[in-house]
């Protein structure tokens, strides 16, 4: 069946959303929704930046970020939308913001002038399996007094799976922007009407989504993205779970080798360890 509405998860769906000219005040209003370590200060305007970040090196990775812009402090923000689950995501995360933060400082610039980076990701899986919140925020503390005096970096997380609530029941705009991402386009058209029509910016972001809207290219564009989108998810999904399976391996293995080791220096003879711990004789010859 033909929805009216398309995924917002979607690349280009989203950056006609969030990355566009015309819909800045509905970057601007997810962002003033979203972060909550800013002082009480909302942003009032932003600039749109080049999306790629490029490298010092041509070796070095170039990292392509969907939506990076700055208020009119000069802060700068990074936001992403994440569909794939990727080992070591919040690796990335602390990369390109370190790589936007490098890019403030020109040649002969002074380091007092290097203004905030705060990275904002919408994940479409669990990232934090033992944070039982939806949206996580992370600012760099004083281990032992927890001040809070390195304030240049901050990063949030919205992890789409951990809320599972219908529109009716989102009394936030956060709950209500977590069920636009997760069910955009599979909302029926009367709960927009009847439960955003007050929501300017929320009722827009659907309005972006009307696929009548669309000209045939952009159409097609953004199902060519949701093709490749699909196969890469497919992708990132077995290499995740063949890099979790040989990490379980590896811990398996590193665990049997000191159980080995304490059992070789208690005298016992090699064929025994092999046949308790599975181990190869080279592998236990190997711990002598």
């Amino acid at each position: 069946m033909l929805t009216k509405f398309l995924d917002p998860k979607n690349d280009v769906a989203f950056r006609r959303i969030f990355g566009t000219e015309r819909n800045k005040d509905i970057l601007i209003d997810f962002l003033n929704d979203m972060i909550t370590f800013k002082g009480g200060e909302p942003i009032t305007e932003v600039t749109f930046l080049k999306t790629v970040q490029d490298p010092e090196i041509a070796a070095l990775k170039t990292s392509i970020v969907d939506v990076l812009c700055q208020d009119e402090k000069g802060n700068t923000y990074i936001v992403e939308m994440q569909v794939a689950k990727e080992r070591g995501f919040e690796k990335r995360a602390q990369y390109y913001a370190a790589k936007a933060y490098s890019a403030q400082l020109p040649i002969n610039g002074k380091y007092h002038d290097l203004k905030e980076v705060i990275f904002l990701a919408i994940a479409d899986f669990v990232m934090f399996p033992d944070k039982q919140a939806y949206k996580s925020d992370h600012i760099i503390l004083d281990k032992v007094s927890h001040e809070h005096d390195l304030k240049d970096f901050s990063f949030t997380f919205l992890e789409l799976p951990k809320l599972d609530k219908s529109l009716e029941e989102s009394t936030t705009k956060i709950e209500k922007w977590v069920y636009f991402f997760k069910h955009g386009e599979d909302t029926p058209e009367k709960d927009v009407e009847h439960l955003l029509k007050n929501t300017n910016t929320l009722y827009r972001a659907y309005e972006e989504l009307n696929r009548f809207s669309w000209n045939e290219e952009e159409l097609r564009t953004y199902e060519q993205t949701e093709k490749y989108e699909g196969c890469y998810i497919a992708s990132m999904d077995q290499k995740y779970d063949e890099g979790m399976e040989k990490d379980r391996a590896e811990g398996e293995k590193k665990a049997q080798l000191a159980i080995a080791k304490k059992l070789l220096n208690s005298g016992m003879d090699i064929d025994t360890i092999v046949s308790i711990t599975n181990l190869s004789r080279k592998d236990i010859e190997g711990l002598k």
